[in-house]
């Protein structure tokens, strides 16, 4: 199968049940979105998607979180274990991908998105707000057990993107470090640290973050 965009999302801050502040976690979808090369998380342009909203811009935005994807077929999985639909966006990915091995990336793989270059960074970390949009008990640790987060992305070239779009993986490199990985690294598995520091594929603010940990 031909690795497609299914949809593109964008969100508006909007009250969660539960939080005291507003969050943009929920996206709806678009016909298409421009991603550029955000600014600093502090100066309102922290997201990579122009109109994407950010609520906590501490853990959310800049360089290595500028776009978020995340595999359309993980997410009717979890729709079917849930029992429940899940719309594309829900989890808070600009990109819902169909027919590509979101969760199978390497880190510092470039993926062409329509118009876009787009860069495999690393995971996403379920935190307390995505729990309280979904509602369901446990949210976190099933999450996190799964281990399957999608992908953050940084923009390597600005560009359109619209659904029904190609994806294309233009490079991988050479070594075996895949965003699972990297999730269980800053997770706490003390071996996939060790592995991920020595391939030395992280940018250097989430290299240090988890060189501290160890």
């Amino acid at each position: 199968m031909r690795a497609t965009v299914r949809s593109v999302n964008t969100g508006a801050l909007s009250p969660v049940p539960g939080l005291r502040r507003g969050s943009a976690i929920r996206k709806q979808p678009q016909p298409r979105i421009e991603v550029r090369r955000p600014g600093p998380r502090h100066d309102g342009l922290g997201s990579g998607v122009v109109g994407d909203e950010i609520g906590s811009r501490k853990h959310h935005g800049g360089d290595t979180k500028a776009v978020y994807a995340f595999a359309g077929e993980e997410l009717d999985r979890w729709a079917a274990d849930l029992g429940r639909a899940l719309p594309d966006g829900v989890f808070g990915e600009n990109l819902t991908t169909r027919g590509l091995a979101v969760d199978d990336a390497l880190v510092g793989e470039t993926w062409r998105v329509g118009a876009a270059l787009l860069e495999v960074c690393g995971p996403r970390i379920p935190c307390g707000t995505f729990a309280a949009h979904m509602g369901e008990a446990q949210w976190i640790r099933r999450f996190a057990a799964r281990g399957r987060t999608g992908a953050y992305l940084a923009v390597r070239e600005a560009g359109v993107i619209e659904r029904g779009d190609p994806i294309e993986v233009v490079e991988r490199p050479g070594h075996d470090v895949t965003v699972p990985m990297v999730f269980r690294a800053l997770m706490g598995d003390r071996d996939l640290s060790r592995q991920v520091l020595a391939a030395e594929v992280l940018w250097a603010e989430e290299h240090e973050w988890l060189a501290a940990r160890r």
